[in-house]
Formats: structure tokens, C-alpha cells, sequence
């Protein structure tokens, strides 16, 4: 929408409320009916959060004929909220909660005595004024509770245009920090912002029919179209874009109040900043890292990288007049770089933290495209994936604040932090990102002057970072084929650490329940073993295969099971004793389902004439009792799992089960890919029961909707099983899972 179709749209919603006014024959002084908040496009704003006030003095006289003024608000079905309040009432309410006297600084008269709405302004600009140096902090900590509940509008993969970061409501805090006179912000970026999302939001309530702020995926085309871009990627960078905008703005102005607010309010004079030095050229100054007053920035090419680092080491701002500057006037860095500034970008990455306001700097000033190019691959870039918290870009940055916490077990920090900022690189394109980044993050490191077996291992950690967490949750790490398949493909002992250390990063920046401490454990098991296999060394015995004490009631029962169930740090450890017997595992996976438990993996293998398995489990409240008497419910027949157990419907695709032979030379794998649901893990190893197979482990993820299972069979007496014998099993499981 035009500023023009705005003022005009605005100027015919003001004259329908001045009509109802007029047509309620309501009094013309000591009486005014404002507006707070703003309308949108279209008619009287249907899904806006317009407020309507009427504000009267206190000794006026409304209720005789306040009614006629809300029939037509009523009868019109608008979702305007409208009130009735005395000026001391209003003065009051804005005292008692922030929110509510930033939201009054923007009234507007509508109609009335325009005497009395100019009197609320002025009382209300006063009053926040003057008790600003009180109010603020109050008002930062909302700030701040709804941002870590909401998230940011940038890089939230379903942003909110109302309440995320960098949203509307933070528009309007701006506008109040203005209105304190304790702090500026550039009014033009600020308004530019603030109404590119109002027309957004205006699209949405219009697409959607309803009072929503939150942008579905499945809505980007409506925005694209309502707001006259190209398409989808358009409109999610029109409105990131903005929303990083004012985010940034956000950011800037709460630093530089909380500088305001830390001086004496005793102190006179003119307040011209005091710069203290810091060395290398650099100062600080009011919070904020600035250049030195006799510093010549076209002198050194690694002066942006050292403010950059020093800022974020300090948690400060690198002042956006200082960053442009730079890209100004600043000496460019020769490539290679010299080794100064890839120990200042090292700084940088692993400041923690800091890095995430400081980086922000960067990007706002175009300082970012002098030192990575490469970046706008990525910019604003949403993630495929719905368990991704935030779009590509803020997702490596928060990467690099994870790795940063791991240093100290890293070999080469440096390494570890560039493979943490290029990992992501090459998504965006219809190659799979980690074989199309992998030549990007080798040219970037090469121009950055790594040593050429650096670039080496840049490139293996970029190629190979979803490596070690996708073979520990889908493969046997106790067989040989495993680690030898790691080795293979990761080349060294040195990348495999790195890699450890680059997937603990990427998945706790991905989402919390994307690093459990199950997966945890089996991704250190599996790179415990593959060092253990280059250094020609045994690997330490996994406990959960030493020999377990057979209890009296097993060895003289051959139908009795022992079940103990161990508390883990987000879960359980169930481990099942019993006669081993082929369908045991099925058995014990039908009365898990049944209970509705979620199975993370399972490892079975015999001791002796008896079958030991250890179960996984996301659910702590598991009673063992309760699944002892479903396992023998379901071993006697009395209750048919199946029955319980149907495949849901609306399942798009089917199931698929495909035969590794490459991943173990002691087993066959089956890999199961299938729509999650409860029982899935029942049902394939009941289909493999049926065929006569013994499981030695299955291990079990879930990406998104996706069910991940892997199997590693054997035939009963035989070993591995044959071509034919492989394939015969694969459809019986197949057509298990299909009905």
C-alpha cells in the first residue's frame, strides 16, 4: 500500500467514527472519542488492534446516550476493542502498565473536544517523561520475556509481524523511546519499517480471514501476491528484511538508553562522548567500540575484523557509524589474508554471545560482503526443514555460538570455528547442500590463507557434518563396518574430532531436542570407536552388553521376563531379561506401543539361552510392572496389538524398506522409512519374526514426520542372509507397515 492509500484509507475510517459520534448526538466539549493504535488497508481495520477511548472529564456526563455510539460499532461487526474511561482513569491505567502508556503516546483524536484529547496527549507525554529513567527498565524486561518467548521476526521459521523481535509491538516501544527524549532513532528507517509491516499484516488478516500475525509457510504466495512481489522468497525477504531492520534499530537503541541511564543525572555540561582507548587503534565510548581519534583506517585492512572481535568479546556494540566507516574507508584485505586477520575473524566467531549483535552490525552496514561474500548465498534463507528454529543464516551464526563453548576440546579452534560459519553454505540450491558447499568453503579458506591441509579439513568438516549423526542413529556402532565407513569418508583422527564437536554445535543450535543425551551418547560411542580404530586400539566395552545376573524367577520360569528400568537425564533405560526365542523383541516392542512409550533405539544380543535387550526410551514415567503384565498379555494372545495399532490414515507416502549390504559384513540392514506413528516399531519386527529372523539391533530415529528404523538381521542358524532371503524379508515388512 501507498503512504497515500494509507492516509486516505485512514481518513475514511476517522470519518466513520466521527460520523457514529455525530449520529449519537454526544456532546461536543469535556468529551473526545481517540484512537489508539493504527488501522490498516481496507474498511475499519476488521482484524486491526485499534482501540477506541472514550475519554471524558471526570465531572462529564456519558451514560445517557454512550450506547448510540457503540450500536453501529456493533452492528458493523468489527472486533474494534472500545472503552469508556475519565482522563485521570486513562492517566492512571498508563501508570500502572508500560505497555499501556506506549500504546497511549500514539493516540489520535477522532472526534469531540479535540481540547481535551490535545490535554491527554500532553498529560501523557509529560507524565512518560518525566518518569522515563524509572519506567525503562521495567519496560526492557517485557521487552526482552516476549522476545525469548516469541522469538525473532528475521529468523523465526513462522515468524509473528505482532509480537517477535523486530515485530510491530517493538515498533511501537521505539516510537515511545523516542518520545522519552533519553534516546534517538532514525526516524525515516524506523517508519519505513513500521508500515512495509502494517501493509503486510493487512495482506495476512485479508488472506486468512482472521486476526492472525503468525506467517504459516503455506502463506507466502498470498504475500507475495498482496504485496505485489515476485513470490514466495521475495516476500519472505521483504519481510525478514525489515524485521532484522527494526530488530537491529531495537537493539541499538536499548544499549545506548542503558549508557544513558548509567550516568549521574547530576552531571552538566555538553555531553560529548569521552573515547578510552583500547589499543590497536580502537576506543570505546559510551558502550559502543569506535575508532581512536588518530586512527587511519585505509592504513590497516584487518581494522574491521579487530573492532568486530573486540565488540563481541565485550559484549558491546561496534558502532554502525564506525562499521561504515570502515567500509568506507578501509584498507582491503590482500588474499590471501595474513595471518592477523584469521586470528581476528577466530576471535570473532567464538566470542559467544556477542557475536550475535555484532555480526547483525556487520550485515546492517554491508562490512559482512568484504569479509564473506559468500554470505548472500544464505541471507535470510528458510530452512526445508520444520525442525529448524531459525532461518539458515541465524542458524549458522548460532552454530558458531555453540562451537564457541567447545573450544577447549578442539585441537584447531580455528578450523572448528570456520567449519562452524561455512557449514550451511551451500544450501539454497538443488544440490544437496553439504557436497555443494564443499567446494565454497574450501575457495573461502583458501582466500582467508589457510594452509592447504587446513583447507583440507575446512572441506571434510563442511562435506561431512551431518556424517557422524546420521550413521550413530541408523547404524550398529559395535560393528567393524560402521567405523570403517566413518573412516572412509572423513579421512583422519582430526576431522573425526572436529566433526564431533561441529555436530554437538549444529544440533543444539538447530533445536533443543535435536542433541538428547542418548544421541549424545551414541554419536561419543561411535567416535570413541573410530579412534580407537586408527590408533589400532580396542574401544571400551559398551556397558549395556556386559554380562547381567539371570534372576531366580527367570531361570526357573521359562516364561517369566525380568524388566528393570533405569532413569537417564531425558528418559529411560529399559532393559528386558527373559528365554530367548525368536518374536521376543517384537513382543516386548507391542506392550512398549501399547503404553504409548516412544522407542528411541534398542540393542539385543544372547547371553547364553537367554535374550538380553535394552530399550531406549523418551518416557520416564514407565512402570515396569504395568508393561510385565502387557507382555504377558500380549505373549498369551490376549491382546492382539494389531487391533490397536492401525495405520492412521491421510498417509501421502508409503512405506519404504531398503537392504544395506555395504554397512555390515556380520549382518544384514534394514533400513525402514516410514510415516511416524505408534506400534511402527512393532510392526516390522513382527514381520520379521513371522519370516524366522533373528534381530541383533535396531536403531531408531525420527526426522520430522519421517521415521527412521534400521535393522540388523540375521538369520536364525545362518548368519547373513542372502540375496534372494533379504529381499523376500524387506517386502514382508514392507507389506506389514502398508496395512
Amino acid at each position: 500500500m501507498t503512504a497515500s492509500g494509507r492516509a486516505r484509507r485512514t481518513a475514511e475510517a476517522d470519518a466513520w467514527c466521527s460520523g457514529a459520534y455525530a449520529a449519537a448526538a454526544a456532546p461536543t466539549e469535556g468529551v473526545a472519542l481517540v484512537a489508539v493504535g493504527g488501522f490498516g488497508r481496507g474498511e475499519l481495520a476488521p482484524y486491526s488492534d485499534l482501540d477506541v477511548v472514550l475519554v471524558h472529564d471526570a465531572d462529564a456526563m456519558v451514560d445517557p446516550w454512550v450506547e448510540r455510539l457503540w450500536y453501529p460499532l456493533w452492528d458493523s461487526g468489527s472486533r474494534l476493542d472500545h472503552a469508556v474511561r475519565s482522563l485521570p482513569e486513562m492517566v492512571d491505567a498508563a501508570a500502572a502498565d508500560p505497555r499501556v502508556a506506549t500504546g497511549l503516546l500514539d493516540l489520535r483524536h477522532l472526534a469531540g473536544d479535540s481540547n481535551l484529547t490535545l490535554r491527554l496527549r500532553s498529560v501523557m507525554l509529560a507524565e512518560w517523561r518525566r518518569e522515563a529513567r524509572d519506567r525503562l527498565p521495567a519496560l526492557h524486561k517485557l521487552v526482552i520475556s516476549r522476545h525469548d518467548l516469541v522469538g525473532e521476526l528475521a529468523h523465526s521459521s513462522v515468524p509473528d509481524l505482532k509480537e517477535a523481535q523486530g515485530g510491530l509491538r517493538d515498533a511501537t516501544v521505539l516510537r515511545a523511546l523516542v518520545a522519552s527524549w533519553l534516546v534517538d532513532v532514525p526516524h525515516v528507517e524506523l517508519e519505513r519499517s513500521r508500515r512495509a509491516l502494517l501493509d503486510v499484516r493487512d495482506v495476512l488478516h485479508h488472506a486468512t480471514g482472521r486476526p492472525t500475525d503468525r506467517i504459516a509457510p503455506e502463506l507466502w504466495e498470498e504475500i507475495a501476491r498482496g504485496c505485489d512481489l515476485p513470490d514466495a522468497r521475495a516476500a519472505q525477504a521483504h519481510v525478514r528484511e525489515h524485521g532484522r531492520r527494526l530488530t537491529h534499530l531495537s537493539r541499538l537503541a536499548w544499549r545506548r538508553l542503558d549508557a544513558v541511564l548509567a550516568r549521574p543525572t547530576s552531571s552538566r555540561g555538553p555531553r560529548v562522548p569521552r573515547l578510552a582507548p583500547i589499543g590497536s587503534g580502537l576506543a570505546l565510548a559510551a558502550g559502543e567500540v569506535v575508532l581512536d581519534a588518530r586512527t587511519r583506517p585505509s592504513s590497516d585492512p584487518t581494522l574491521l575484523l579487530r573492532a568486530a572481535a573486540e565488540a563481541a568479546e565485550r559484549d558491546l556494540v561496534l558502532a554502525p557509524a564506525t562499521a561504515a566507516r570502515l567500509v568506507r574507508e578501509g584498507a582491503r584485505l590482500p588474499e590471501p589474508w595474513p595471518r592477523e586477520a584469521r586470528q581476528q575473524l577466530t576471535r570473532l566467531l567464538a566470542a559467544g554471545r556477542g557475536l550475535l549483535g555484532v555480526w547483525e552490525t556487520l550485515e546492517e552496514t554491508g562490512a559482512l560482503d568484504l569479509i564473506l561474500p559468500e554470505w548472500e548465498r544464505i541471507r535470510l534463507l528458510p530452512h526445508a526443514s520444520a525442525i529448524h528454529r531459525f532461518t539458515v543464516d541465524r542458524h549458522v551464526v548460532e552454530t558458531c555460538v555453540e562451537a564457541s563453548t567447545l573450544i577447549r576440546r578442539a585441537a584447531r579452534p580455528d578450523v572448528l570455528m570456520v567449519g562452524a560459519l561455512l557449514h550451511d553454505i551451500g544450501k539454497g540450491g538443488l544440490t544437496e547442500h553439504s557436497v555443494a558447499g564443499e567446494p565454497i568453503a574450501r575457495a573461502v579458506a583458501a582466500r582467508m590463507g589457510f594452509a592447504s591441509d587446513e583447507v583440507d579439513l575446512i572441506g571434510a568438516l563442511v562435506r561431512w557434518h551431518l556424517l557422524l549423526a546420521q550413521v550413530a542413529t541408523t547404524r550398529d556402532p559395535d560393528d567393524p563396518a560402521t567405523a570403517a565407513d566413518v573412516i572412509s569418508r572423513a579421512g583422519s583422527a582430526d576431522a573425526i574430532s572436529l566433526l564431533a564437536l561441529l555436530t554437538e554445535a549444529d544440533a543444539r543450535a538447530t533445536a533443543p531436542a535435536a542433541w538428547t543425551s542418548w544421541r549424545a551418547e551414541l554419536v561419543r560411542q561411535l567416535v570413541q570407536r573410530c579412534l580407537a580404530s586408527l590408533a589400532d586400539r580396542p574401544a571400551a566395552t559398551d556397558v549395556r552388553q556386559m554380562a547381567i545376573a539371570v534372576p531366580d524367577e527367570v531361570r526357573l520360569d521359562r516364561d517369566a521376563v525380568a524388566m528393570t528400568l533405569d532413569q537417564t537425564v531425558d528418559g529411560a533405560r529399559l532393559t528386558v531379561l527373559a528365554r530367548d526365542r525368536v518374536g521376543l523383541l517384537a513382543d516386548i516392542a507391542a506392550c512398549l506401543a501399547l503404553q504409548r512409550a516412544s522407542v528411541r533405539a534398542a540393542r539385543a544380543w544372547d547371553q547364553g539361552e537367554y535374550g538380553v535387550s535394552v530399550w531406549e526410551v523418551a518416557d520416564e514415567l514407565l512402570d515396569p510392572a504395568v508393561l510385565r503384565q502387557r507382555f504377558a498379555a500380549v505373549v498369551a494372545g490376549r491382546v492382539d496389538p494389531r487391533d490397536r495399532l492401525r495405520r492412521p490414515s491421510g498417509s501421502a507416502l508409503g512405506p519404504s524398506v531398503a537392504i544395506r549390504p555395504e554397512a555390515s559384513e556380520q549382518s544384514t540392514v534394514l533400513e525402514v522409512r516410514a510415516a511416524d506413528r505408534p506400534g511402527l516399531l512393532y510392526l516390522a519386527l513382527a514381520a520379521l519374526a513371522q519370516q524366522g529372523i533373528t534381530v541383533r539391533s535396531a536403531h531408531v530415529d525420527t526426522l520430522g514426520p519421517q521415521a527412521v528404523d534400521v535393522f540388523y538381521v540375521q538369520e536364525a542358524d545362518a548368519g547373513v542372509l542372502s540375496e534372494s532371503r533379504a529381499a523376500q524379508v524387506a517386502h514382508a515388512v514392507r507389506s506389514a507397515l502398508e496395512h
